[in-house]
């Protein structure tokens, strides 16, 4: 296994990030969903320069990106978009690109179950038909059902992945598999072979370290469950804006940012505004620093 990052929580320049990644020991990134910000040829050129790798991509949900969309035109703009990410992958030398079916937000159906689990299938069969052939491993990612209404628990992904077939796994995400599952190492060596990517945050979304999550024994039964991918750290903790909390106003960043205004709402949603630099370096640093232990 080795240290990885999202970037989608703090929208700052690639190379920005990629420089603190490398000055803190990550060795690869998972990248935001969003090829338009990735031209290929310089997206490649930062990797070198600050030599991390691409560890694949993640599909960021919002707005009209639903696979769960009683309109069928909103389902193949997502079916193209999720191609899109996979290929951004490829392009890169990822191996892997997450994969969450619904829109980030919607918590209540717009079709009945039947239906949505058959667009969500018909769709993804297309996806992964397409990953294979750019030789990119699929995982699904279940939610808690504070994010979405579609897919909460790791026997409901595996039964999409072996619904949609081609080789599709799952995204493990401990954070949110925590609030849905009884016990969270069982539904890990339920996905056994299965799991094609693991993201870090604990329990309340802080840095890995910062919570109750036992790390030692959750990277033991993964490592049991043969996986040897990216440990992809993605804190987005809450911003505390009473007078008790420990940061407050140093969470927040008070400086101009040009954000797409899809982006700001997904972040928005998430964590409910955007971090400074030196809060989230901090949160980078200290996941870092636990999870090191357990590579």
């Amino acid at each position: 296994m080795h240290l990885s990052a999202h970037n989608w929580m703090r929208p700052e320049p690639l190379e920005h990030s990629l420089q603190r990644l490398s000055k803190l020991g990550y060795t690869s990134l998972e990248l935001a969903g969003e090829p338009a910000w990735y031209p290929i040829e310089e997206t490649r050129e930062l990797l070198k320069k600050y030599n991390i790798r691409c560890w694949g991509t993640v599909t960021l949900q919002y707005g009209t990106r639903d696979l769960t969309s009683a309109d069928a035109g909103e389902r193949r703009a997502t079916v193209q978009y999720m191609k899109d990410v996979v290929a951004l992958s490829a392009a890169l030398g990822g191996e892997i690109t997450t994969i969450v079916p619904g829109r980030v937000g919607k918590t209540v159906a717009t079709a009945s179950a039947e239906d949505e689990w058959r667009w969500v299938v018909a769709s993804l069969r297309e996806v992964a038909a397409f990953a294979q052939e750019k030789q990119i491993r699929i995982g699904i990612e279940p939610l808690n059902r504070f994010e979405t209404h579609f897919l909460n628990r790791a026997d409901q992904a595996l039964a999409l992945a072996d619904e949609v077939g081609l080789g599709c796994g799952i995204a493990f995400d401990p954070f949110h598999l925590a609030l849905e599952e009884c016990d969270i190492l069982a539904a890990m060596r339920a996905c056994g072979g299965r799991i094609v990517d693991f993201h870090v945050a604990d329990h309340i979304r802080l840095a890995a370290g910062e919570g109750s999550f036992d790390w030692s024994r959750l990277t033991q039964t993964l490592a049991e469950t043969g996986y040897d991918g990216g440990l992809a750290v993605e804190c987005m903790p809450p911003i505390d804006r009473t007078p008790v909390g420990r940061f407050g106003a140093a969470q927040l960043e008070t400086r101009p940012l040009d954000v797409p205004e899809g982006q700001l709402q997904f972040i928005v949603d998430h964590g409910s505004a955007v971090l400074s630099d030196e809060y989230y370096t901090q949160l980078l640093k200290t996941s870092a620093a636990t999870m090191r232990k357990f590579i």
